[in-house]
């Protein structure tokens, strides 16, 4: 799924146009080469002694510990497909307004120091800040497991890049926080921390104006440095 939306609508904008029935047979593929690598480590997997008669779940989870490693991956994909472009979209549009010398185009081109940029841009707030949010899905919201890990994690991973292929924004985190609390909800609303849960709630309904208030307060100052 990710290879398709990636062959059909994100590549195109680094020179590759591929047509739908290329970009299917190579999204075949690459889900058959997962799918081995898959196999393949799975197969080092030592099975856990079972602690109930009727069921393995010491194995089971060991088997989505396994599997995380490819949802991990398609949530860091789908991290930098969706917020790194709704960050250097404004920046593009701008920079293909100075280029054409004030004339707006309804497609803003993406010059290669742009996307180097917004790369950069994404893996250093990870490094610098990052991990406090790692922290606060991963452990403080709801008990995870590998199994409710994998669920949340696919289900984030394929909201997110649907989103991004079709053109919809959306906040990759709000989507992973809302995935978690999902496999948290499975077990009943006791299982969830409220209290983070609230505080995240709040952040979000905070953000927009203060986002608002900030970008007024920028244009101003702008407009007084540059008029």
């Amino acid at each position: 799924m990710i290879a398709m939306v990636t062959l059909v609508k994100g590549l195109r904008y680094v020179g590759l146009d591929f047509s739908f029935a290329q970009s299917l047979l190579m999204a075949i593929g690459a889900g058959i080469l997962a799918m081995i690598l898959g196999i393949f480590l799975l197969r080092g997997i030592k099975e856990v002694p079972a602690q109930n008669d009727n069921f393995n779940f010491g194995s089971v989870e060991k088997v989505f510990g396994v599997l995380m490693i490819f949802t991990a991956c398609s949530m860091a994909f789908a991290h930098g497909s969706n917020d790194v472009a709704n960050a250097i979209g404004p920046l593009a549009a701008v920079n293909g307004v100075v280029q054409s010398g004030g004339v707006f185009a309804e497609q803003s081109g993406l010059p290669l120091w742009i996307l180097i940029l917004g790369g950069s841009g994404i893996v250093a707030g990870l490094a610098m800040w990052g991990y406090k949010v790692i922290a606060t899905i991963g452990r403080n919201i709801t008990e995870i497991t590998p199994s409710r890990g994998f669920a949340a994690e696919l289900a984030a991973a394929t909201t997110v890049v649907v989103a991004s292929g079709t053109g919809i924004p959306v906040s990759t985190t709000h989507t992973l926080v809302g995935a978690v609390l999902g496999v948290g909800l499975a077990r009943g609303i006791g299982a969830l921390n409220l209290n983070v849960v609230g505080r995240i709630f709040l952040s979000w309904v905070v953000t927009l104006p203060v986002g608002a208030a900030i970008s007024i307060v920028f244009f101003f100052i702008f407009k007084a440095i540059f008029s």
